[in-house]
């Protein structure tokens, strides 16, 4: 498993792979806030209390949708969980956050349990493994001319 980089937040930390993304939202970040406003965590007043496991627990719908997605392998039984934890999470969306509207991704990712059933698991059609190619290539030395190989010349080794 990939970490999040040491930096993150930072200005100079660059941009997150999108499978640094799946760590913090699934790992990192439930783990914050269940230590910051799960049980037995103090707050300054009840009403605080109540809105931090409010927000807690509908973080965690999304947590458990990408959790259930991202599964190596795919039930029925999963996309009906997934899908069934996507839903609450968009229906208490605008109550907990009401300055947050529906996006077009919400509507997306309620048709996902379509592509898990005609594709199988995310894991076989998500692009991790495409953006690690590109990044590894990216890397490599070139003389900036497409389609051409110049070896390094060993003429003192004569």
């Amino acid at each position: 498993m990939n970490s999040v980089p040491k930096n993150y937040g930072d200005a100079g930390a660059g941009v997150m792979k999108a499978d640094e993304w799946r760590s913090l939202s699934t790992i990192y970040l439930p783990l914050a806030l269940i230590s910051m406003w799960g049980v037995g965590t103090a707050h300054t007043s009840p009403a605080d209390s109540i809105r931090f496991r409010r927000i807690l627990d509908h973080t965690m719908l999304l947590v458990s949708a990408i959790s259930l997605a991202c599964k190596h392998t795919m039930s029925q039984a999963r996309s009906s969980a997934y899908l069934a934890c996507l839903t609450q999470y968009l229906k208490d969306l605008v109550n907990i956050h009401p300055d947050v509207h529906h996006l077009p991704n919400h509507h997306m990712a309620m048709h996902l349990p379509h592509f898990f059933y005609l594709f199988g698991p995310v894991r076989t059609w998500w692009c991790f493994p495409y953006e690690r190619l590109i990044g590894q290539i990216q890397r490599l030395l070139s003389n900036h001319k497409l389609g051409m190989y110049v070896p390094s010349c060993h003429c003192d080794l004569i």
